[in-house]
């Protein structure tokens, strides 16, 4: 049937632009050169150019299907044993913060899923509040932001000149940002830099953040490619000892090469238990836009909690091993920077600390114990764009 253009709602719908990231991956795949190389999602591959399934994840699967676990409705806040374990990954079973109750988790769709649920949680409550993130940042923060009603700022972060973070400068304006104002920050591995702060910088950060009454949201996509695992989380645990209000956007894409479950969280600390009571149910109360559209699953969480918590991941470290063979690669030049940079941002290692560290990791996974952080990808030199 012929039907006249006036007679059509959808007439003047304009063709949308094409995604840069996915028009990228579209040429790359068209390109037959052997040697290219996709730098658009930001994705982990093995030495064959394939997303690896982990061993840890492979039997944690397989541990479901023979369980025959049931499919029903995951509670608002998503499934409790994933939850747990993703709150102990963060903080630690011993944090002051855990013991007291002063902290509150949801599970969502990957890191982006937390960015949005927490960008929600703060524009209800602090509605006039500014987000500031750092000049350069993650493709999707400032759309992701503005979306939920934010004016999004940035701070000064990093120098092309000396490869480095303009430190000072960066204190020096969030020094006179409003107070209530939101700093997003990237707890390791910034996207797509790749210069860290680190150490003492930490401590001045949290400082200026508790002085100027700000609201630090970090961003955490990377858990244990940076320096490690518990070493990678000590930024959150920081923030978490400090101050009163933080709020932690985790994902397990990279981590575990979960890309396509969309595995993520939030956590919000408070300052006390009450506290974290009431704001579990108010975020409970803006997860169900979320869960309707697929939010929250069964399978991937029960399978993380599994491999996060029990002896299958633990028991086998050909997963640790095979990723940190790849991090002692590729680390190195990855570390480079010029001799003008900053010292405290340089973090060359030489052979015999490699050694050490990678010697240490071994036994660790034969004695079944963590298995040490992933491996810091490739792409991290360049600008990494794609999925958190």
């Amino acid at each position: 049937m012929n039907f006249k253009k006036e007679e059509s709602l959808l007439a003047n719908v304009k063709t949308a632009p094409r995604d840069a990231i996915l028009g990228l991956t579209e040429t790359y795949v068209a390109d037959p050169n052997p040697k290219k190389v996709n730098l658009g999602v930001g994705v982990y591959y093995d030495d064959q150019g394939k997303v690896p399934l982990l061993e840890c994840v492979r039997r944690a699967d397989e541990a479901l299907t023979a369980a025959g676990i049931a499919r029903p409705y995951l509670a608002m806040d998503g499934f409790p044993e994933f939850v747990r374990a993703a709150q102990t990954l963060l903080f630690g079973a011993d944090h002051p913060a855990v013991s007291q109750g002063r902290v509150t988790t949801v599970q969502a769709v990957g890191g982006t899923g937390g960015l949005k649920v927490g960008a929600d949680f703060i524009r209800r409550f602090a509605p006039e509040a500014v987000l500031y993130m750092s000049d350069p940042s993650y493709d999707n923060h400032r759309p992701l932001f503005e979306e939920a009603g934010f004016r999004v700022e940035t701070y000064p972060y990093y120098d092309p000149r000396t490869r480095g973070i303009r430190f000072a400068e960066m204190l020096e304006f969030l020094r006179d940002a409003p107070k209530g104002s939101v700093a997003l920050l990237h707890a390791c591995c910034h996207n797509p830099t790749g210069v860290d702060i680190r150490g003492e910088q930490w401590k001045d950060v949290i400082k200026v953040i508790a002085e100027r009454r700000l609201i630090p949201f970090l961003d955490f996509a990377y858990q244990g490619f940076g320096e490690g695992v518990d070493e990678d989380a000590e930024v959150a645990r920081g923030f978490a000892r400090e101050l009163p209000l933080v709020l932690v956007a985790m994902s397990f894409s990279k981590s575990f090469s979960l890309y396509g479950e969309r595995v993520g969280s939030l956590s919000v600390v408070t300052a006390d238990s009450g506290e974290a009571a009431r704001v579990l149910s108010n975020l409970k109360r803006m997860i169900p836009e979320e869960a309707h559209s697929g939010r929250l699953r069964l399978h991937s969480a029960a399978a993380r909690h599994l491999f996060v918590l029990g002896p299958v991941a633990r028991a086998d470290g050909r997963d640790a091993r095979a990723l940190l063979g790849v991090r002692h690669r590729v680390g190195p030049h990855l570390r480079r920077r010029p001799e003008s940079a900053q010292p405290r941002l340089r973090c060359r290692r030489n052979r015999r600390d490699h050694r050490l560290e990678r010697g240490r990791a071994l036994q660790a996974a034969r004695r079944g114990l963590r298995s040490p952080g992933p491996a810091r990808p490739a792409y991290h030199a360049s600008v990494r764009k794609g999925s958190a």
